[in-house]
């Protein structure tokens, strides 16, 4: 059985250029966690899966067990999210949507996934080092060359990736994924995000119910928001058109290669795009 995850970019991922399948989401590319799901298995079959769609580990064995050719499409919009061949088998048959998988679709989609990937943390991976005073009150997945300083605060299960340097003094609050070469250091509180590759949250700043991608730098105190005053859902402006995220709390897309100034503040729900910098002291009230 050979897989093959077919590149894809989603626009309404904006900010979010990359293509899906290589975003990590608990630590791991949403491709490699495609293939994963799908039980091994001999023979010629070949399954070809968008990159933006995680079948659940059942479907994928439906996939897996098939004795013919067949398609998966998301009544949605028309999008074929998988298809089965098998040699000499004629005709295809199309299989329904699988609602125990999932589609991203929107920014706050990577997060639900990476909640839901994290809740089923249940032991320790340490690979790098843990200094003498920092407090693990959870699941950790700690990766190679990477150090855990004197003074953090990990609570909940969390995510560090390689060649990482964490603290000292900062707080890592549960469901927090950070990828590779990544620096969070003094007096930094991190909840609920996923943060990419090459991401420096130096000092002094908050970020929460945010997706940060790869190459970005934040400025000492840079506060992202993530909570309406009025309490309400946070809403995402799509094609001219809001969008309610179901979500209560949610901070900040970053695309990749940002830098904000010191004491940046951001409104909750906004996004920066791509290479875009902000000055000291600005207010993000709109994205941009």
């Amino acid at each position: 059985m050979t897989i093959e995850i077919l590149p894809v970019q989603v626009a309404s991922l904006w900010p979010i250029t990359a293509e899906v399948g290589s975003i990590k989401v608990a630590g791991t590319p949403i491709a490699d966690r495609i293939r994963s799901r799908f039980p091994e298995s001999a023979g010629d079959l070949l399954i070809k899966v968008r990159g933006d769609f995680l079948p659940s580990p059942e479907f994928a064995a439906v996939l897996a067990g098939s004795t013919g050719n067949c398609v998966v499409r998301d009544l949605s919009d028309g999008a074929v999210l998988v298809e089965v061949s098998r040699p000499g088998h004629a005709g295809t048959s199309e299989l329904p949507f699988d609602t125990a998988s999932v589609r991203i679709r929107h920014p706050w989609d990577l997060l639900a996934l990476n909640e839901t990937l994290m809740a089923a943390m249940d032991h320790n991976d340490i690979r790098g080092t843990i200094r003498a005073g920092a407090t693990i009150d959870g699941f950790v997945s700690l990766g190679e060359n990477s150090v855990i300083l004197p003074g953090v605060y990990i609570e909940g299960n969390v995510i560090i990736g390689r060649d990482c340097k964490i603290g000292p003094n900062c707080y890592i609050r549960g469901n927090t994924s950070i990828g590779d070469r990544c620096h969070v250091g003094q007096a930094v509180e991190i909840k609920n995000s996923i943060l990419g590759d090459k991401v420096s949250v130096g000092h002094l700043s908050y970020v929460g119910d945010s997706v940060i991608c790869n190459n970005v730098n934040f400025g000492a105190g840079t506060i992202i928001s993530n909570l309406r005053h009025d309490g309400r859902n946070h809403r995402w402006l799509e094609n001219q058109e809001f969008l309610d995220t179901g979500r209560r709390k949610f901070g900040a897309i970053i695309g990749e290669n940002v830098h904000t100034g010191i004491h940046t503040a951001i409104y909750p729900g906004r996004s920066l795009s791509a290479g875009s910098c902000t000055a000291p002291g600005e207010v993000v009230s709109r994205s941009k």
